[in-house]
């Protein structure tokens, strides 16, 4: 099964050069509704599937979609944030001193799940034992786990798709008083973790230039373990076919949760600027929190009738939502990749996007795909808005040089033929 022992030992790396490795994915998270690690996972293994790998994938609740041929291990997890149930009813649920640790946990106000999902993959890889597998590739999680799979002879990478702290600084920024601030200190205390765990990580990926430079700043992960691979878009789901129209003066906005890094006030304050000169309607692709920021700036800003919210949708549902929207605006204020911007971008929407992060990477510099602003700036978002919607033909030709931009660039066949190029890096190396 796999590259046995002995073929590493004598030094041969034909297994390097194989084209049936067999992969163990893993991500703590994978429903692909609940943020970019859950597409991640989906296309990266599909895109190894068709090269000829054999993939398995291993996660926690909630769970992703596989594609068919590709193997799926469930484990186990209180997930315990988007439990419904009583305390006594979760405290019920305890089944081992991983089950007593995430429930005390989360009880103390931090979050453990990488921690708790690493160990509980460690567990599984090992009773697949002799099963070998060539490589484990986690999506982020870098919880302690991964330094124990380190003694189970399989090289060990992780992809990296911005560091968290990155959005840890920016929340305790934006913190109202020292009581919120704790709070957010003890929420994202698992940073510590992730930051040693990732420096022993055999390589790192990342999916772009500024996520690499930021990886090295802030998680002080050597340059000579990182390597660069761009996400993919599903350019046969997202494109347009001409069968729905523009909604006239539309706007839209992919976003989960209420992540202080993606920018979001920035932008309802510029729709406020722009009420009374142009007759504008916003749909938020996601949920809104209940008495969270963006229903209280919406009321505060009178955008009542402006902002949609969809709540969560179908994969092809949010394929008709850019479809019938005339814009897609990006207001982050750091993106590791930005997503919704080449998803966009395939569907030949033109884009706004602030020249936060790795957006410039994914739009372009040459302003071709769109109008790029500083980010947390409201008057420059207003401003960009305006000047597009006055413009149908620039949108067409915009919308017309993403696609473009998208096929040439970003698929996710390019994506896993690059990332098996890493994996055989690392098998080489393992050989010697």
């Amino acid at each position: 099964m796999g590259y046995n022992m002995s073929r590493r030992q004598t030094g041969n790396n034909q297994g390097a050069k194989s084209r049936d490795m067999k992969i163990c994915l893993l991500t703590y998270r994978g429903n692909p509704y609940c943020g970019g690690q859950g597409i991640y996972v989906y296309y990266l293994a599909r895109a190894l599937r068709d090269l000829g790998h054999e993939v398995q994938v291993m996660s926690g609740p909630p769970h992703p979609e596989v594609a068919e041929g590709i193997g799926f291990h469930h484990l186990k997890s209180l997930n315990l944030y988007e439990s419904e149930d009583s305390l006594l009813t979760n405290l019920r649920r305890v089944r081992s001193p991983i089950d007593f640790y995430e429930f005390a946990a989360v009880c103390l106000g931090t979050f453990p799940e990488p921690f708790t999902f690493s160990l509980r993959a460690y567990r599984k890889i090992r009773e697949l034992l002799p099963y070998q597998f060539d490589i484990i590739h986690d999506n982020q999680c870098l919880g302690y786990g991964l330094l124990l799979m380190k003694r189970l002879k399989a090289p060990v990478v992780a992809t990296i798709h911005h560091p968290i702290p990155i959005d840890r600084d920016l929340a305790l920024a934006q913190s109202r008083n020292l009581r919120e601030k704790f709070s957010l200190q003890r929420w994202y205390s698992f940073c510590n973790m992730q930051r040693l765990v990732s420096r022993r990580m055999d390589r790192v990926i990342t999916v772009s230039q500024s996520s690499a430079d930021a990886i090295e700043r802030s998680l002080k992960v050597p340059r000579s373990k990182l390597r660069m691979v761009y996400n993919g878009v599903d350019t046969d789901l997202f494109k347009t076919d001409g069968s729905l129209s523009k909604q006239p003066n539309s706007l839209i906005l992919v976003n989960s949760g209420e992540q202080s890094i993606k920018g979001v006030p920035y932008l309802l304050k510029a729709l406020h600027l722009l009420r009374d000169r142009v007759e504008l309607k916003l749909t938020v692709v996601g949920t809104p929190v209940p008495d969270g920021q963006y229903l209280k700036l919406v009321e505060e800003y009178g955008l009542g009738d402006v902002v949609t919210f969809t709540g969560r949708v179908t994969v092809a549902e949010l394929v008709k939502h850019y479809l019938a929207s005339e814009i897609c605006v990006v207001p982050s204020l750091y993106e590791g990749f930005g997503l919704p911007a080449a998803e966009a971008m395939s569907c030949q929407l033109p884009v706004i996007t602030t020249s936060a992060g790795a957006l410039p990477e994914v739009v372009g510099r040459d302003g071709e795909t769109g109008i790029t602003v500083p980010p947390a700036d409201s008057d420059a978002l207003a401003a960009a808005i305006q000047r597009l919607l006055a413009d149908r033909s620039l949108q067409r030709k915009m919308g017309e040089a993403g696609r473009k931009r998208i096929e040439r660039n970003f698929t996710w066949e390019q994506a896993a033929r690059q990332t098996v190029e890493v994996y055989q890096e690392v098998i080489a190396n393992a050989d010697h």
